[in-house]
């Protein structure tokens, strides 16, 4: 039994050798819009040293990157925390699988595992995640996750020559149990 294993992948923390993972991944232009922007490409050594430097933090401030991988130990893509704040008792999460991997049921055990994680051995009370309106398939995993449709933000993401929405979504503590209850 562990609490970072699913029946299809597991959450680890990223060692100096998965720079040649996220190397190549970065390469791909559609992961890196529906993730931030499409951002310069990056050298070997800088994601290299990056690498290096991840495997060494600790989690302050239960900030987490964690790398997805398949129980065969094949690197599929990340997951990681971030705008947490302890006295709201709220979190966000970014998740990204690389292509030949999406639509495996992937993504969503890994959110299950990093959801449960934050609400049921850290105590926070909800997470909060933003989609831009372009990424259909996230839109429709958090959807089936039970997550709720919180609002839009209009035009807010500049991407391919024209702005985009961001749909905001969110889930509480209780609606996370509740639903995993229910068998998820």
């Amino acid at each position: 039994m562990n609490d970072w294993s699913g029946k299809k992948i597991r959450l680890r923390g990223i060692e100096p050798e998965d720079y040649a993972f996220f190397y190549e991944w970065n390469l791909d232009t559609e992961t890196a819009r529906n993730l931030a922007w499409l951002w310069f490409p990056t050298s070997e050594a800088s994601v290299k040293a990056w690498a290096q430097a991840e495997s060494l933090k600790k989690g302050e401030g239960d900030e987490y990157f964690f790398v997805i991988e398949t129980l065969a130990g094949e690197p599929v893509g990340s997951i990681s925390s971030n705008t947490l704040s302890r006295v709201d008792g709220s979190f966000r999460y970014g998740v990204a699988i690389i292509e030949s991997a999406r639509r495996k049921g992937y993504a969503r055990e890994a959110i299950f595992l990093f959801l449960n994680y934050f609400f049921n051995e850290l105590r926070y009370h909800k997470v909060n995640a933003a989609v831009y309106d372009f990424n259909v398939g996230s839109i429709v995993l958090h959807d089936k996750l039970g997550f709720q449709r919180e609002g839009r933000l209009r035009a807010v993401k500049y991407s391919r020559g024209r702005h985009w929405d961001v749909v905001l979504f969110g889930m509480t503590r209780a609606e996370f149990n509740d639903k995993m209850d229910r068998g998820g």
